[in-house]
């Protein structure tokens, strides 16, 4: 038994006898955009607040890193000026609950809930 030859897989294409200019391209239509979209005043979200206006800020910031098996870290930031670190696990707990304690007492926070319940 014999295979059958393989077909050849390339193409003789003609060669063409002089340069040619290229065809200008056919100009893009818009699918959907109506004209003067954006003379419209389109809103974007980079300009709006995505959580809406209802008088609530973060004002201060715990962040905790505890890998397994790694010394934990934390840190306990406020916009009032509070910075805080801790390095260890019982100073870590111990940021936790000053953090927790500053709440109460942030002249930022507490005008701000006077005017609240005002």
């Amino acid at each position: 038994m014999s295979t059958p030859p393989r077909p050849s897989l390339k193409s003789i294409l003609s060669t063409p006898t002089g340069p040619h200019a290229a065809e200008p391209a056919a100009p893009r239509t818009a699918v959907g955009e109506p004209k003067g979209a954006a003379r419209k005043g389109v809103r974007t979200a980079l300009g709006s607040d995505p959580h809406g206006e209802d008088g609530r800020r973060p004002i201060a910031w715990l962040h905790i890193v505890a890998p397994r098996g790694a010394v934990p870290t934390a840190t306990s930031r406020c916009a009032c000026g509070r910075d805080r670190s801790a390095i260890g696990r019982a100073r870590v707990l111990a940021l936790i609950d000053d953090h927790a304690a500053h709440r109460d007492t942030c002249p930022l926070r507490t005008s701000q809930e006077g005017r609240a319940a005002a």
